[in-house]
């Protein structure tokens, strides 16, 4: 924090009293205001600022450990798998606890405020969950799976049938938002998206939506239905000509909406006849999909209208992965299956397999999302091992990573923070640095 010492006596000690508070109040906002200031490279939401998981000028540690180029670790005051968002010198992120043995009559969500140097805590918001809730998440999944998004304004959550909030960055309320009541069994997990002004919310769990509500005030501007069996976070895809599409996948298709008003501009056929969770790239005004449980994958131009899967589809794949999101680089699509760790590389014009390589032995389940960084990827498993490939049409370890097991299972995707790696385990967040 930079402290600024000033006299106004020391320019004159005649210095009309009045014009003295006014200049200090507007100093005041100015220090205030440069304090929320993002940073170059902020990871603002999800998977990054545009939700690619990629960062083009982070450096972060090839080789960590427990006992090697730990920044940081703080203990968590509840269980989450939400990933962390960085703002500043703030990280945001969510957690939730369940007291005593009354189920889920004392369930709260927890939102947090973390110093970015050394991961203490600034401030707690406890938030009482909406009941009834369910007894048990799938695979013990949780209650604060959605990740934080960030603005120069306002923290955004999204806690499923407990609804929509925007805080201040001293953690003040400022409005709550209902977007439906409906809940799973898998819970929620969807996160917010920031577009012009709105929150775009894949509600699909919670009313089979996709829900636009305006970032001041919490109103909703607009609602589209029909939105089934979808777990992914929506990205918002600028085209070549200058227009700009909200795309989701969802159980057999893959949308363009409009974000101006919520129209489904365009469709495609994924023919993937399950749920959907990984989220989508978009690259060069292509959208590729990658995801379902029966596999599979595919690549649709944007910008067309209608039912696009006879004109605008570009190729298909019989291979998928159900849960983490894939990468997009330098004209290659690179993805892992989450049981098997089958790594992939695919040939973003074609959707030729450029290599298709298990990895031996297996890191087991890999649920987060893999990030890139300085020219290799990071695929974290849910017992914390973490394995580096190039980002390169080429198969290669070059390192195998091992985060403690007893910190529970990590089922958080990493968050990029400059040339650190947030990595969140149920319980403890590590901050991955090298070390000096």
């Amino acid at each position: 924090m930079t402290i600024i010492l000033f006299s106004f006596d020391a320019i004159s000690p005649t210095f009309d009293p009045t014009m003295k508070k006014a200049l200090l109040l507007s100093l005041l906002g100015f220090v205030f205001y440069s304090q929320v200031q993002a940073s170059e490279g902020d990871w603002t939401r999800f998977r990054g600022p545009l939700g690619s998981g990629v960062s083009a000028d982070a450096s972060i540690p090839l080789r960590f450990s427990e006992s090697e180029n730990i920044a940081w670790k703080v203990d968590l005051p509840g269980e989450g798998a939400s990933s962390p968002v960085v703002w500043g010198q703030r990280i945001f992120l969510t957690s939730f606890t369940r007291e005593g043995s009354g189920g889920t009559a004392n369930l709260k969500r927890q939102v947090l405020c973390l110093e970015k140097a050394n991961g203490r805590e600034i401030w707690r918001v406890d938030i009482p969950a909406e009941l009834p809730e369910q007894e048990k998440i799938r695979e013990n999944h949780g209650y604060a799976t959605n990740s934080p998004a960030v603005d120069a304004q306002h923290v955004y959550v999204f806690l499923g049938k407990s609804g929509v909030m925007a805080l201040t960055h001293d953690g003040k309320e400022v409005w709550k938002s209902k977007v439906g009541s409906n809940l799973s069994g898998w819970g929620s997990a969807a996160s917010p998206v920031l577009h012009d002004g709105k929150v775009i919310v894949n509600a699909s769990v919670e009313s089979e939506s996709l829900v636009a509500l305006d970032a001041g005030t919490g109103k909703e501007l607009w609602r589209t239905g029909g939105i089934k069996e979808s777990w992914n976070t929506p990205i918002v895809a600028t085209l070549k000509n200058g227009s700009t599409e909200i795309i989701l996948a969802m159980f057999r298709k893959v949308l363009g909406v409009d974000p101006a008003n919520g129209e489904i501009l365009w469709e495609c056929d994924t023919k993937i006849n399950w749920y959907m969770c990984p989220g989508m790239l978009f690259h060069d005004d292509v959208v590729y999909a990658i995801g379902g449980r029966s596999g599979g994958g595919l690549a649709v131009r944007a910008g067309g209208r209608g039912d696009v899967t006879g004109s605008h589809l570009l190729w298909r794949l019989e291979k998928g992965t159900n849960v983490p999101t894939p990468i997009y680089h330098e004209g290659h699509v690179y993805f892992i299956h989450e049981n098997l760790a089958i790594a992939y590389c695919i040939n973003a014009t074609t959707g030729e397999i450029v290599y298709e390589e298990r990895i031996q032995p297996s890191p087991g389940q890999i649920y987060p999302s893999p990030i890139l960084a300085d020219g290799r990827i990071y695929y974290l498993s849910r017992r914390g091992e973490c394995v580096v490939l190039p980002a390169e049409p080429r198969f290669e370890i070059l390192e195998r990573n091992r985060l403690p097991r007893r910190a529970g299972v990590y089922n958080a995707s990493p968050t990029i923070m400059g040339d650190q790696l947030l990595i969140r385990a149920d319980k403890i967040l590590f901050c991955i640095g090298n070390r000096r």
